[in-house]
């Protein structure tokens, strides 16, 4: 007897809100209680060691019984089903992942929801036709190969009716082939069978395959024609590393762009012309890598080529981002993880997101991979890039649409009038909202474009809506659609968990300026306080053509909204059309520097601050530009040790970009007057810092305004770069 590992993780959402606290019991399948726990800040129960049979019987074709144990899992929480799993499959020496989603509890239904977990496909050994037929004459080929963010399964024959579930594509590969496969077999074929995997379902998506003969979906569950996917079944976490790192590659063959179809079956209970599951076992036992696997069942000249993933924000660079890494790419995985903790706290801060990748980045990034079941080097690879992106775009899909319902007013009582197809107008778009919110919780119901008119898009989610909760499907939002979607959103609403705040710089307010009115303004707001910031971005106009001019009324409408909003774009904040406080501070500095009625600072000393440059001089420039980031997030905090290295040369560079200056990382006389004219109109005068200069600051001559580049030439006394940070 051997010993498996389980895992389980709880969230709502997508994976977007994690659920702490939840009680979860494991019991074996007569119903002993095992073990219980509680799940941690990230959701998340165990590791659980549980007894499983020998590794060597998952190894052995002949073997006749189930090299498998089984378990139960039940997790609860309040305002929550309860989540019971049933026949959770542990394989000796193998970790396991059981995710559970859960949703809001419904007085109308069973307040627990069952998932059985039916025996894996090696055991089951169905009668299949080799996952065919084929027509090629018949596909609808995309105009370019991409791996989908999600995939729409047909719980089913393709011919007969099933539910259809949207499933993130990485988890579909991880089911599948958790299905499909033992996990404890060796990497070589572990790894050759998952290119296999991935490889069939994008050959389905590439030509269209269910969706050109009018199915609205992508694939099925049957082994008659499709992969064996299970809903609910756990996952190892083996097996889901694999994929991560794989995931963005296809395979192709020389001269061809469409992904090869990758026929393959047991080679036990049954043959085919591609690839055998167990034969895979034999030749990576025999020495062989996955390619050569592969090429053993497949033509030779099958090779790996890379595609986009759709709608994950970015793609991966190409090169793994480690310490010392600077660049872009590594400010965009630190703004990533920063947001990705407020859902999940136990990731720690990065609080200095300057697009250096500092040991502090590793450690949230090691952190990140311990709670997604990641290797935790430490290190973003292709896999750690791709489930931070995930996760990402998961976590601000949320809030989007939970700040988006601030802006669509529901009401608490459901409307009376009936709305569709055709129809245009507000109680169209409270639906549209409405759905979208739950396409979070139920992946049954399609996203939506919410654009108030009901449509086809509308109609199928409405569609797809009554069917989950047993309602007509007849596509019409009448009475008791209206009233059970209600009780729906609201039991949604009430269980979505409270985010961590971000990390927020201080407030500043502009010394001598209007005082911020304790409030923020938008559209609808009134008064003196309006007032005053359209006058401000009046003078702002005058410098930023995209600000347009204002009537200045005193009422927040939508053309103070859109000069709001090119601000906010101009200077690289958060672009709501909202006035909040950093808004605030922001244009009322800028106004005062372009009016001229900014204090006098320290003057520029004479000699160009660049990489190398050490002193007081560098110090207070640090300084500054750290009370600048306050209002600016683009600029990056700094240490003020003195010393000008990498890391203030991007701050400068930041700086420079954010007000249109020559970017090139040089403190010349341009740079330093427009950073001490903005530092003093943004900090109070008894929270100013006292600028002491050096003894043997040269003086600067009187000059007309030059750039940072021009001003390379006037001095012949500019030391060499010496040793920096």
């Amino acid at each position: 007897m051997g010993t498996g590992y389980l895992v389980v993780r709880t969230s709502m959402a997508g994976s977007a809100a994690p659920v702490e606290g939840a009680y979860v019991v494991i019991k074996d399948m007569d119903g002993a209680v095992l073990f219980n726990r509680q799940t941690d800040a990230s959701g998340e129960a165990g590791p659980v060691p549980l007894p499983a049979p020998d590794k060597v019987y998952t190894l052995d074709p002949d073997y006749k019984r189930v090299p498998y144990s089984l378990y139960q899992v039940e997790v609860s929480a309040p305002g929550l089903t309860v989540e019971r799993v049933e026949g959770v499959q542990i394989l000796d020496t193998v970790a396991s992942v059981q995710e559970i989603d859960m949703r809001p509890a419904l007085r109308s239904e069973n307040p627990v929801h069952l998932i059985k977990i039916p025996p894996h496909k090696q055991i089951l050994r169905p009668p299949w036709d080799q996952r065919g037929p084929r027509e090629p004459s018949r596909a609808r080929i995309l105009p370019e190969v991409i791996i989908p963010d999600s995939i729409t399964v047909h719980l089913g024959r393709y011919n007969v009716s099933a539910r259809n579930i949207r499933v993130p594509f990485p988890l579909y590969i991880k089911n599948v082939t958790s299905s499909e496969i033992y996990a404890t077999w060796p990497e070589a074929s572990l790894e050759a069978n998952i290119r296999a995997i991935i490889n069939f379902a994008l050959n389905r998506v590439y030509t269209e395959w269910y969706r050109v003969r009018g199915y609205p979906f992508d694939i099925t569950s049957s082994t008659t024609t499709d992969m064996y996917f299970v809903e609910g079944r756990n996952i190892y976490e083996n097996i889901s590393a694999i994929v991560d790192r794989l995931m963005g590659e296809y395979l192709h063959r020389t001269g061809h762009r469409e992904p090869f179809f990758t026929e393959f079956c047991d080679g036990r209970t049954a043959s085919c012309p591609g690839m055998t599951q167990w034969g895979t076992v034999t030749l990576a036992e025999r020495g062989y890598n996955p390619m050569q696997i592969l090429h053993h069942y497949y033509p030779s000249d099958l090779i790996i080529a890379t595609a986009p993933i759709a709608t994950i924000s970015e793609s991966f660079p190409g090169v793994a981002l480690t310490e010392g890494t600077q660049g872009p790419d590594v400010e965009r995985m630190q703004r990533f993880l920063n947001r990705i903790r407020q859902n999940y706290p136990a990731i720690p801060v990065i609080a200095n997101p300057n697009s250096v990748f500092t040991a502090e980045t590793a450690n949230a990034v090691r952190t990140f991979q311990r709670v997604f079941s990641l290797p935790q080097t430490g290190i973003i690879d292709r896999a750690a890039w791709n489930s931070i992106s995930r996760l990402y775009g998961a976590v601000t899909k949320l809030s989007e649409l939970t700040s988006e319902g601030d802006k669509i007013v529901t009401g608490t009582l459901p409307p009376n009038t009936t709305v569709r197809m055709g129809m245009t107008g507000g109680l169209v778009a409270r639906l549209q909202f409405m759905l979208n919110f739950l396409t979070q919780f139920y992946p049954e119901i399609p996203a939506l474009t919410q654009d108030g008119s009901f449509g086809s898009g509308t109609r199928a989610a409405v569609v797809a809506f009554q069917n989950r909760f047993s309602l007509s499907p007849d596509g019409v939002v009448g009475p008791a659609t209206w009233a059970k979607l209600y009780e729906v959103y609201f039991a949604a609403k009430e269980v979505v968990p409270p985010v961590s705040p971000p990390v927020q710089p201080p407030i500043v307010t502009p010394p001598g300026g209007p005082v911020y009115p304790g409030a923020p303004l938008r559209v609808g707001s009134r008064g003196e306080s309006v007032r005053i910031m359209q006058e401000y971005l009046n003078v702002l106009s005058n410098k930023f053509p995209t600000i347009e001019r204002l009537v200045v009324d005193g009422i927040f409408g939508p053309a103070t909204e859109r000069a709001v909003m090119a601000f906010q774009r101009q200077f690289n904040l958060t672009i709501d059309g909202i006035i909040g406080p950093s808004t605030w501070a922001a244009i009322v500095a800028e106004r005062d520097v372009i009016a001229g009625e900014t204090p006098a600072g320290p003057s520029f000393p004479g000699t160009l601050l660049r990489v190398g440059s050490r002193g007081e001089d560098v110090r207070l420039m640090q300084q500054y530009l750290n009370a600048l980031a306050a209002i600016y997030p683009t600029i990056p905090r700094l240490t003020a040790d003195g010393v000008f290295g990498p890391i203030t040369q991007s701050a400068v560079v930041a700086f420079q970009r954010l007000f249109g200056l020559t970017a090139d990382g040089i403190i010349g006389p341009v740079t330093w007057n427009a950073i001490v004219n903005r530092y003093y109109a943004l900090v109070p005068r008894g929270e100013q810092i006292l600028h002491e200069p050096v003894p043997d600051a040269i003086p600067l001559p009187a000059m007309e305004e030059t750039t940072d580049c021009e001003a390379l030439t006037l001095f012949s006394h500019v030391k060499p770069p010496q040793e920096g940070d």
